[in-house]
C-alpha cells in the first residue's frame, strides 16, 4: 500500500428516517445486525487506520459512548451538514490532507474495503478514489447503479456499479465550496470536470442496510457460507 491515508471520517450524523421505527430510540449506526451495531461493521472496513473521527447529530449520546470507548473522536453537529459539510466541519479534528470517508449503512462480505482502496490509490493522478461493487454483487439495494469504471480506472456516471460508501479523498477537493451544508456529490461533480476522480471494484459482496428490510438481508448474507 503506497501513500495511503491513516485517517478516516465516519459518517454517523444522519437521522435515519428510512429505517422507520428502528431509529425511534437509537441512531441508525447503532442498529443491530447479526448482534453488532452497524457502525462496528463499518469500522471493520477501515482495518488498521489509526485516526478515526465520527460526526454525530441524532440521539448522539449512545453513539458517543460507544465510539469513545473504542478511541474514536466524535464531533457533534448542531445542524445536519450532509456528507460534504460534515467532512469539512470535522477537518480541524482530522488534521489530514487525505482521508478515508466511510458511510455506516452497509454490511460487507469479503476483503477489507480500505485495503482495496489503499492498494489502488495513486495521489499523483487522483483526488478521489471511490470503491464500487458491480450491481450483481449487491444485496438489498433498492436503487439503480451509480457509476461505471472506464478503462484506466476513471469514474463516470452510469449504472454498472454501486458506490459502497467508502472512498479516499483529498480534503483540498472541498476548497472553494461556499455552501455550509452540501453533499459529497457536489465535490464529485467538480472532480468529474478535472478528470481526477477514479474508481476501483470491490471483489466481495455488499449489502445496503439503509432501509428496514436490509437488516434481515444483511444477516442472511453474513450467515451464508458461500
Amino acid at each position: 500500500m503506497r501513500n495511503h491515508p491513516n485517517t478516516a471520517m465516519i459518517f454517523c450524523a444522519g437521522r435515519g428516517t428510512r429505517m422507520k421505527a428502528l431509529t425511534s430510540d437509537r441512531p441508525k449506526p447503532m442498529i443491530q445486525v447479526a448482534g453488532r451495531p452497524l457502525v462496528d461493521h463499518a469500522l471493520d472496513q477501515i482495518g488498521s487506520v489509526e485516526h478515526r473521527v465520527a460526526n454525530l447529530h441524532y440521539l448522539p449520546d449512545m453513539l458517543k459512548e460507544h465510539l469513545n470507548s473504542s478511541g474514536i473522536e466524535t464531533v457533534f453537529e448542531e445542524v445536519l451538514l450532509e456528507t460534504g459539510g460534515g467532512l469539512r466541519n470535522a477537518l480541524p479534528h482530522l488534521k489530514a490532507d487525505v482521508v478515508f470517508t466511510v458511510n455506516t449503512d452497509a454490511v460487507w462480505k469479503g476483503p477489507i474495503a480500505a485495503e482495496i482502496l489503499a492498494e489502488a490509490w495513486d495521489p499523483e493522478k487522483m483526488d478521489a478514489l471511490l470503491l464500487t461493487v458491480p450491481f450483481g454483487r449487491t444485496h438489498g439495494h433498492l436503487g439503480q447503479g451509480d457509476f461505471d469504471i472506464l478503462p484506466g480506472g476513471r469514474l463516470a456516471r452510469g449504472r454498472g456499479s454501486v458506490y459502497t460508501g467508502v472512498q479516499i479523498l483529498k480534503t483540498s477537493a472541498l476548497n472553494n465550496i461556499n455552501e455550509t451544508c452540501f453533499s459529497l456529490n457536489l465535490v464529485w461533480e467538480r472532480l468529474f470536470q478535472t478528470g481526477r476522480i477514479f474508481g476501483v471494484e470491490y471483489p466481495g459482496h455488499w449489502c445496503d442496510v439503509g432501509h428496514p428490510e436490509g437488516v434481515e438481508i444483511a444477516e442472511r448474507l453474513l450467515k451464508d457460507a458461500n
